[in-house]
């Protein structure tokens, strides 16, 4: 029983997880809390379905993976396009925090209610294409083929992205405007192009997320990203608010955390676990289990 709960909150942690590594790119580099990013996440899972199921008509693994590549370039794009609209303006004159944080709310919105008035509010049924079955550890515990993908494909794309972010010439210049973006502005980093990548990077990656567990839970609704959102927050800050390795461990600590606390508490409060844990993060250790403490120079 309690084997089955740690690998179903291994699961649970790894959506989290792949969500908060997006989330984590855009804050590290601009320190902005990114509200739409949770909208992304559910607008992949369905661009993907409808790549699938109506633009080529093919429910198969290649349409799959059809669909999930459409999905990760048009939610990426649509990042990068929120980024040069929304958020490029506002540091081109210098706006404050709040003005931004502001805008990605309003996009957020405005993603939520396109969703609901193109495909209804009516959860739609993402069909199983792969059909991986399944296996047991000893007697009672199963184990999905699909739960092991899922974790090794956060697993994998948090090593790629660790190495995008600390080992290539974009991943310096990201570093670079997270410290002073007016010094690698001076040193010649192209600010806004960086940005705008890695706003197209984080939203890509949520799109992943969201269509993989679309294909987990053979469903997807106009909801799955409001409680998605709030918990990858909830493990950003865990985690360390900026780390692509912190934001994998505390996807995971979440995961399993709510998952051991729904099996052997109260299932009625686990939306809840993530949110004590988020408490007892900013009272104890603010900046986080990976997290860097800022300093302010005056």
């Amino acid at each position: 029983m309690f084997l089955q709960q740690i690998i179903n909150g291994l699961t649970i942690g790894s959506t989290y997880a792949l969500v908060t590594i997006g989330f984590n790119m855009v804050y590290g580099v601009l320190e902005l809390t990114n509200f739409a990013h949770s909208s992304f996440y559910m607008l992949g899972a369905y661009i993907s379905l409808f790549t699938m199921t109506s633009l080529i008509g093919r429910v198969t693994p290649m349409g799959f993976f059809v669909g999930l590549i459409c999905s990760i370039v048009i939610t990426g794009c649509l990042g990068a396009f929120m980024d040069k609209v929304a958020l490029e303006p506002i540091r081109k004159r210098n706006g404050d925090a709040i003005t931004a944080l502001l805008s990605t709310v309003g996009i957020q919105t405005a993603i939520n209610n396109s969703v609901l008035l193109i495909f209804g509010t009516v959860p739609v049924e993402y069909p199983d294409v792969f059909q991986l079955g399944k296996f047991y550890i000893g007697e009672n515990t199963v184990v999905q083929r699909i739960q092991v993908a899922i974790f090794i494909l956060a697993i994998v794309l948090m090593i790629v992205l660790s190495l995008l972010v600390y080992k290539t010439k974009l991943g310096a210049g990201m570093r670079a405007i997270s410290q002073n973006s007016t010094a690698a502005k001076i040193m010649g980093v192209d600010v806004n192009k960086v940005i705008t990548i890695t706003f197209f990077i984080g939203t890509a990656v949520a799109a992943i997320s969201g269509s993989m567990m679309g294909l987990y839970y053979q469903r997807v609704d106009t909801t799955m990203g409001s409680s998605v959102g709030l918990k990858s927050f909830a493990a950003a800050v865990l985690g360390g608010m900026g780390s692509v390795p912190g934001a994998m461990f505390g996807g995971f600590v979440i995961g399993i955390a709510e998952t051991l606390f729904a099996a052997y508490v109260n299932s009625s409060f686990r939306d809840a676990v993530a949110f004590v844990i988020l408490m007892v993060v900013l009272i104890i250790k603010p900046s986080g289990l990976f997290g860097q403490k800022s300093i302010n120079k005056v």
